[in-house]
């Protein structure tokens, strides 16, 4: 089993920045694999943020791109998201995925308000 520990959500005025981080704390990570962000307002499904597998190919979903920037390291089992002009609609509580021989597993989310 895969735990996945994420950091970095907060309080942030629109047009700030947050940085998120996640790490694979516990359990045994395969190659290839894709790690990710997803997130979840009140009231909404949970969607896909940013995503990148093990061989470095990003997928953005269209609301983020040009503002947020994901990153990983592979020999650290890590991944980053990095969210520049956030506006009030970025306000979710953040998941890490992990997808890894088609098994999810997720974190267990950080917050994220952005709010004056």
């Amino acid at each position: 089993q895969v735990q996945l520990v994420e950091s970095g959500g907060g309080l942030v005025q629109p047009g700030g920045s947050l940085t998120l981080s996640c790490r694979a704390a516990s359990g045994v990570i395969f190659r290839p694999n894709v790690m990710g962000w997803y997130r979840q307002a009140p009231g909404k499904t949970r969607e896909l943020v940013a995503r990148m597998t093990s061989g470095s190919i990003t997928n953005y979903a269209d609301s983020v791109k040009g503002r947020f920037t994901i990153s990983r390291d592979n020999a650290k089992n890590s991944v980053a998201l990095q969210m520049n002009s956030l506006k009030a609609e970025d306000t979710a509580v953040y998941y890490c995925n992990l997808l890894q021989r088609d098994i999810n597993y997720w974190g267990k989310g950080t917050l994220v308000t952005v709010s004056s």
